[in-house]
This record gives C-alpha cells, sequence and structure tokens, in this order.
C-alpha cells in the first residue's frame, strides 16, 4: 500500500549540473536499502533543474527516509551543489499502479 510521497525539485548550481546529476545517480544505492521506500524516481527537468519523487506506505516510512543517507548527503553537498535550497513537498497519494499492486 502506498500512502504518502515526496517531491524534490532542486536547482544545480552554474557548472555544478554533471555533479547533481551523478549525485542522483549514486543516490540510488542507497535509497535500495531503505524498505520503506516503495518507489523511486531522479529526474532531470532541464539543464540545472533535477528532482526526486518517491513513495511510501506511510509518514513514518517517509520521515526515515528524509533522515536517511540521501537527506543527509543532500544536507552535506547542497551548498556546494544547490544554487536554492531543495524545494520539499509532502504528498499525499490517492491512487498508484505499480508492479504487483494496486492502490
Amino acid at each position: 500500500m502506498i500512502e504518502v510521497a515526496l517531491s524534490v525539485i532542486l536547482k544545480a548550481k552554474p557548472g555544478k549540473e554533471q555533479d547533481v546529476a551523478e549525485f542522483l545517480r549514486s543516490a540510488r544505492s542507497v535509497v535500495e536499502q531503505e524498505q520503506g521506500t516503495r518507489a523511486w524516481f531522479a529526474l532531470k527537468f532541464d539543464d540545472s533543474t533535477f528532482g526526486v519523487f518517491d513513495v511510501f506506505p506511510d509518514d513514518e516510512a517517509r520521515q526515515t527516509h528524509l533522515a536517511g543517507g540521501v537527506g543527509q548527503a543532500l544536507a552535506a553537498q547542497g551548498a556546494e551543489l544547490f544554487s536554492a535550497e531543495p524545494n520539499i513537498q509532502n504528498i499525499d497519494v490517492l491512487a498508484y499502479k505499480l508492479p504487483g499492486e494496486s492502490g
């Protein structure tokens, strides 16, 4: 069951776009260890705008993810990579379709 999600929009500093893309690609291995993260997507909207969208069964799993490795890495590298604070939105999921699940 999926009940909640996160949407995170990231703006890369000029010249740091490739570093942000690599940071997001490398985050996958960390997220794979999180049992509560049911689906996770790293996104590129344009040359300098990136994002993450992930879904969770409940708010506890979402909070665990935010406090986990990727969240800590974002905080640690944020000033170096991003031109603004990440825009983090908590989302309630109304319906979804994932392999092997229905909502």
